[in-house]
């Protein structure tokens, strides 16, 4: 049988009074008890709930702040969600997917379900209310591989293998927000706006993280796409020297695609930096 409480049992329990367990309740941060005749009873979950609640009224979060959190938690919101970083809007939308989207997304062979259980087991689908529902983002690009003849498995393969890399990059970045940024908002825990400026840290660090990602993959595929060139042989060999090699190039074009082993010295650097952009060498 479960554990049953009176409200004097919970507050001595917890170290509050019992006018501030029914604020709470009034306020939306603690669910209501179940009642026998006129007693309540509060039972285990409200002790973990009250709990919860003193750990982040200690991090700064308001009364209002935390029923939102609790709120959204209940209906079965993500935490993504809840801080506005892009769960429901956008090209993060879920969909639902008929059974002609799934046809077209398998551009060899018969739509099978262990196709569809694994695109679950990896996050790219989800079941609700008897349908399948996938990311906007994953339909559009699953489309264009398919469109592309690539097949179903290859794709979630790489997938996979994406998958892995984004989620170390996830936790570098969620690594940088508890060591540099967390302190930061414990020492301000008196700001009524918490869970705003954690909001709009994560937001920043997000499309920050995005940047950087979409950045660090084109210089990526472009080092790539050069190995690809030169073990094909689509490249001239290194003693190719064209006509137009001999004439002095203008100032305009200047070579931008040195080789990566051709570093400056250190000494190099250190004039530059002394040097600053007012001073800029052939001017």
């Amino acid at each position: 049988m479960s554990e049953s409480l009176t409200i004097d049992e919970l507050a001595a329990r917890i170290g509050l009074p019992s006018s501030t367990i029914r604020m709470y309740q009034t306020k939306g941060v603690l669910h209501a008890p179940r009642r026998q005749g006129r007693v309540a009873y509060y039972d285990a979950s409200h002790v973990e709930r009250l709990t919860l609640v003193q750990r982040l009224q200690q991090r700064g979060f308001s009364l209002p702040a935390i029923a939102e959190l609790i709120q959204a938690r209940e209906k079965g919101e993500s935490v993504a969600a809840v801080l506005g970083m892009g769960e429901t809007e956008g090209p993060d939308d879920w969909v639902r997917i008929k059974v002609r989207d799934i046809r077209h997304l398998v551009p060899m062979g018969e739509v099978q379900p262990r196709l569809l259980l694994r695109a679950m087991r990896l996050g790219l689908v989800r079941w609700k209310y008897g349908w399948p529902h996938a990311r906007r983002w994953a339909l559009e690009a699953g489309g264009r591989l398919a469109g592309l003849r690539v097949p179903s498995d290859d794709v979630m393969d790489s997938f996979t293998r994406l998958r892995t890399a984004t989620d170390a990059i996830a936790a570098d970045f969620v690594r940088l927000f508890e060591q540099r940024f967390w302190p930061e908002l414990a020492r301000k825990a008196g700001d009524e706006n918490q869970l705003e400026n954690v909001r709009a840290l994560l937001v920043e660090l997000t499309y920050t993280a995005e940047t950087a990602v979409v950045g660090t993959l084109r210089e990526s595929i472009r080092d790539a796409a050069e190995e690809f060139a030169a073990r094909h042989g689509l490249l001239p060999s290194d003693d190719f020297q064209p006509a137009w090699a001999e004439q002095p190039l203008p100032p305009i074009a200047e070579n931008l695609m040195d080789p990566a082993g051709d570093l400056p010295s250190e000494q190099e650097i250190e004039s530059f930096l002394r040097r600053g952009d007012e001073d800029e060498p052939g001017r």
